[in-house]
C-alpha cells in the first residue's frame, strides 16, 4: 500500500543501477551514479581518441619522414649546386691569376735577364775604359741618360722588379656579385680590363727601353771606338814623323798570338763585335800612347831659354864651324834636369867634352844626353820615369858658362831635339 501511495503521490521514480559486490559472508553494492556514467564514457572516448591518433601516426610516419628527407636532400643538394658552383668560380679565378702570374713571371724573366746583359756590358764597357785609362776619349763611359717613368712603369730597372709584379697582380683582382643567380651559376662579369693585357703594354714599354738603352750603348761603343781610333792615328802619325815604327811595333806583338776556327762574322749591329772593335781600338791607343810616353818628347829644362840649336855653328873655343849635337839651354848651376821620356840609365858620371853626362835608353832605338852637369843624381841601371830628376846643371866638360847640353839620338845617330820637342806639344793632351 505504501509502495502504491507513494507512486501516486509523487510519481514514478527512475530506478537507479546498482552494483552488488560478494565476496564470501561479506556483499558490498555500489550505485551508479548518472556523472560516473559520462565519466567513464569520456574516459573510453579518450582512450578510443588516443588508440585511433597513434594508429594514424604509425601509418602515416614513414610518408612524413620520407617527405622531411626528401625536402632535406633537395636542400643539401642545392648546397652543394651552390658550393660546387663557388669552387669552380674560385678554380677559374685561380687558374686565371696563376695563368697571368705565369706570364708576368716569364716576361719579368726575359726583362731580368735584358738588364743583366746591360749590367754585363756596362761592366765591361767600364772594364775596357778603366784599363785603357779612360782619357781623351769622347765621353766618360757609355751610360745612357735617364728617362722618365711612365706612369704605371712600376718596375724599375735599378731595384726590386718583384714587388711591382706582385702589385700588378694584386691590382687584376676582380670584383665578385653577391646575387644567388651569380653564385649558383659561378659566373663573374668581366668588368676590368685582364691582368695579362695590361702587363703587355707594361713590359712593351719596358722593353723599348731597354732596346733605347741596348741603342745608345752600342752608339757609344761605335763613338769610343772612332775616338780611340783618330785619337790613335793622330798620335802614331805624329810619331811616324819622328821615325818610331810604332805600327810595325803593336803589329809584331798582337799577331804572333793569335788564332782560332774561322766562324762567320757577326751582324754589325751585335755588341761583341761593338765591344770587340772598341777592345780593339782601346789597345791600339794605349800601344801608342804607351810608346809615346815613354819617348822623350818632354822639355828637359822647362822655363829655360835655349842658348844654342842643333846643327853646324861657330865653334865656341877654335872659331871654325862645328856640328852641334843637340840644343843648349841656359840654366844656372843647380838647376834641376829632368828626363823627357822614362827609360833605363845606360851612362852615368864623366865622359870627355859632355863633362858629368847621363844617357838614358828609351827603346826603339832612342836614347837621350843630358850633358855638362855639376852633379849626377843617378847611377846606370836605374829605371827612370818622364820628369824625375838626373841631376843637376853645371859647366863640366868642354863648357863656357852653366848650361845643359841635351841630345836625341836614334840608332846612335844624333837627331834635331826641337822635332820631339815640336812634336811632344802636341801629344800632351793626346796621352795625359
Amino acid at each position: 500500500m505504501a509502495t502504491g501511495s507513494n507512486n501516486q503521490v509523487f510519481g514514478k521514480r527512475k530506478l537507479q543501477h546498482v552494483v552488488i559486490l560478494a565476496s564470501g559472508d561479506r556483499i558490498r553494492h555500489m550505485t551508479i551514479r548518472p556523472w560516473m556514467t559520462l565519466l567513464a564514457v569520456c574516459f573510453l572516448g579518450t582512450l578510443a581518441l588516443g588508440y585511433l591518433g597513434a594508429t594514424t601516426y604509425l601509418v602515416l610516419r614513414d610518408n612524413l619522414i620520407g617527405a622531411t628527407m626528401a625536402r632535406q636532400a633537395r636542400m643539401q643538394h642545392e648546397y652543394e649546386d651552390r658550393i660546387a658552383a663557388l669552387r669552380a668560380q674560385v678554380d677559374r679565378v685561380t687558374s686565371r691569376q696563376l695563368l697571368d702570374q705565369q706570364v708576368v713571371e716569364d716576361k719579368v724573366e726575359k726583362l731580368l735577364e735584358q738588364q743583366m746583359a746591360l749590367t754585363s756590358r756596362h761592366g765591361r764597357i767600364g772594364a775596357l775604359l778603366q784599363g785603357a785609362g779612360e782619357t781623351t776619349l769622347p765621353g766618360d763611359g757609355p751610360v745612357p741618360a735617364d728617362k722618365p717613368k711612365a706612369e704605371g712603369d712600376e718596375a724599375s730597372l735599378i731595384g726590386a722588379d718583384a714587388p711591382a709584379f706582385a702589385a700588378l697582380l694584386g691590382k687584376g683582382e676582380r670584383k665578385e656579385t653577391s646575387t644567388s643567380s651569380s653564385l649558383a651559376l659561378g659566373y663573374v662579369p668581366m668588368t676590368q680590363e685582364n691582368v695579362a693585357d695590361r702587363a703587355d703594354r707594361l713590359f712593351s714599354h719596358m722593353t723599348l727601353s731597354l732596346k733605347e738603352i741596348e741603342a745608345e750603348q752600342l752608339e757609344r761603343i761605335d763613338q769610343l771606338a772612332s775616338g780611340a781610333s783618330a785619337t790613335a792615328d793622330e798620335i802614331a802619325g805624329i810619331l811616324k814623323r819622328q821615325g818610331v815604327p810604332v805600327e810595325e811595333q803593336a803589329a809584331l806583338e798582337t799577331q804572333d798570338a793569335v788564332g782560332g776556327p774561322y766562324l762567320a762574322p757577326r751582324s754589325e749591329k751585335d755588341f761583341n763585335a761593338s765591344l770587340n772593335q772598341l777592345d780593339a781600338a782601346l789597345t791600339r791607343l794605349e800601344s801608342v800612347r804607351d810608346t809615346a810616353r815613354r819617348l822623350p818628347f818632354a822639355n828637359p829644362a822647362p822655363g829655360r831659354d835655349i842658348t844654342s840649336r842643333f846643327g853646324n855653328r861657330p865653334d865656341p873655343f877654335f872659331g871654325g864651324l862645328a856640328m852641334h849635337a843637340g840644343i843648349d839651354f841656359r840654366a844656372p848651376t843647380g838647376t834641376e834636369i829632368r828626363t823627357t821620356g822614362a827609360g833605363k840609365v845606360v851612362a852615368a858620371g864623366f865622359s870627355g867634352g859632355y863633362g858629368n853626362m847621363v844617357e838614358v835608353d828609351h827603346g826603339l832605338g832612342i836614347s837621350t844626353r843630358y850633358g855638362h852637369m855639376s852633379r849626377v843624381l843617378v847611377k846606370v841601371g836605374d829605371e827612370v820615369a818622364t820628369g824625375d830628376v838626373v841631376g843637376l846643371s853645371g859647366s863640366t866638360g868642354r863648357s863656357t858658362g852653366p848650361h845643359l847640353h841635351y841630345e836625341i839620338r836614334r840608332n846612335g845617330d844624333a837627331v834635331d831635339p826641337m822635332q820631339f820637342l815640336n812634336a811632344g806639344m802636341k801629344l800632351t793632351p793626346l796621352i795625359n
